[in-house]
């Protein structure tokens, strides 16, 4: 088994990971948060959810981020009359062979792509769940390995639009987090119009990191070390939310999870090899908020879920160890950091 000095593993992680920002960053003028959290979610393992309104370039960053990376990609545009099997695949009768063949969908790709899924019904949403959560499709009995790295990058209309339909919470607790790219400002939508007036950028981009490069730095994301501190800081930030009078649902367990991955992912590409609770903070709002229900009443009072997680992350104390534990965190053997 080949093996990877951890410190290298970090370092080629920290690289690669510019390589792709400054790839992304090249078609989506402006917007170096959205391009940094998308980068981070990939490396966690998880899954992306890009809300916004038509035209502000939701389907142009996923296969940004899709062609930056030399990995199979598949799109799927969700309409209402998508089937389930047009995603998972379907099992067709050979007469030859006088048996069944599946025939694998959409699904199985390593970047995939679905474009508008509010669009098509909850009976077709709901066929990526056990994709999502565990990278496998089950077909009359017989269970498909999805292949790695793997990442559903799906975009939404806000559900106020007409046509669509609101994910299930079940679907919505899948992604690990969920991102708005909102309008340029006017100087990039006017350097925008300067890169995208005479052709489209993607046409010229070409991959800067393979998927075996992926696969490792994943790997390596999962060596960072998150102390016991930092992970009771998640847990109370998560907790905060089932208690608060403003919310009907609050995050489940499954967004503890996403959240300390995503926290150690930010850590990696940060070039550290132990999480903060500042990664805890910076991504609170994008892997918490989506997961929410306010209450009827915080719905007449304007208030959303993104205020509620915010004032959750005003009152819950924050650990502050000093600088001399973190070092001793930091200069500990691989073996002795635990998670």
């Amino acid at each position: 088994m080949t093996t990877y000095d951890e410190r290298a593993s970090l370092s080629d992680l920290t690289t690669t990971g510019e390589r792709v920002h400054r790839s992304v960053e090249g078609v989506i003028e402006g917007k170096p948060e959205v391009v940094r959290l998308s980068l981070t979610v990939l490396l966690a393992e998880g899954h992306l959810l890009i809300e916004d309104v038509p035209g502000v370039g939701k389907t142009m960053l996923a296969k940004a981020l899709a062609r930056s990376i030399d990995c199979s990609v598949q799109r799927i545009q969700f309409t209402p009359d998508l089937l389930p099997s047009d995603i998972t695949g379907v099992s067709v009768y050979d007469q030859q062979r006088k048996e069944f063949e599946f025939k694998p969908g959409a699904i199985f790709a390593q970047i995939v792509i679905g474009d508008e899924i509010n669009r098509a019904s909850p009976k077709t949403q709901s066929a990526l769940l056990e994709s999502m959560e565990e990278r496998q499709v089950t077909m009359d009995g017989q269970t498909y390995e999805l292949p790695s790295p793997f990442m559903v990058i799906a975009t939404q209309n806000p559900v106020e639009m007409e046509g669509t339909y609101p994910l299930p919470e079940a679907q919505r607790d899948r992604f690990m987090a969920r991102v708005s790219i909102g309008y340029p400002s006017p100087a990039a939508e006017l350097q925008m119009l300067d890169v995208h007036g005479g052709a489209s950028p993607l046409d010229d981009l070409q991959p800067v990191a393979h998927a075996h490069e992926i696969v490792k730095l994943i790997e390596a994301v999962r060596t960072v070390h998150v102390s016991e501190a930092v992970r009771r800081y998640a847990v109370d930030l998560v907790s905060a939310t089932r208690s608060h009078p403003d919310l009907r649902l609050g995050a489940s367990p499954r967004a503890t999870l996403h959240l300390l991955r995503a926290a150690k992912s930010a850590a990696a590409l940060a070039g550290r090899e132990y999480a903060l609770p500042d990664d805890v903070q910076s991504l609170a709002v994008a892997v918490l908020a989506h997961r929410l229900l306010p209450t009827a009443q915080a719905q007449l009072n304007r208030r959303t879920a993104e205020q509620v997680v915010l004032e959750i992350l005003r009152r819950t104390p924050v650990p502050d160890p000093s600088a001399q534990q973190w070092r001793q965190i930091r200069d500990q053997p691989p073996g002795a950091r635990g998670l």
